[in-house]
């Protein structure tokens, strides 16, 4: 997800934020968090399926859940938008090159597994 600089989740013009500056914070740390955790694995050379990726995964899946409740192939679309030319590529892709991939690849087996 994007922030901006008022750590205000960015997703579209579509998007209603509604929320505290206290809860866009603690969302802007929470996604900080489960996105170090994906750059570890991959900078440790993980497979997007290895345990401590795919629990990355849930995390993710979880903070998703605070917004949206995303059925197989809504989750697997959302990680589409980590590989195509969109912010949410940018952001992933600025804390590592090949992020957006690994962590779609990632999505896509965990949908693919649990949902």
């Amino acid at each position: 997800m994007n922030f901006d600089s008022d750590n205000q989740i960015i997703s579209g013009s579509y998007y209603q934020n509604n929320y505290s500056e206290q809860e866009n914070q603690r969302f802007a740390q929470q996604f900080e968090a489960i996105t170090l955790k994906m750059v570890k694995c991959l900078d440790e050379g993980q497979l997007t399926g290895s345990e401590e990726m795919q629990a990355a995964v849930r995390e993710h899946f979880d903070f998703c859940m605070q917004f949206w409740t995303p059925s197989k192939e809504a989750y697997k679309s959302l990680a589409m938008s980590f590989v195509l030319p969109t912010g949410y590529r940018e952001t992933y892709e600025g804390y590592r090159e090949g992020l957006g991939k690994y962590i779609y690849d990632a999505m896509v087996e965990f949908a693919d597994t649990n949902l």
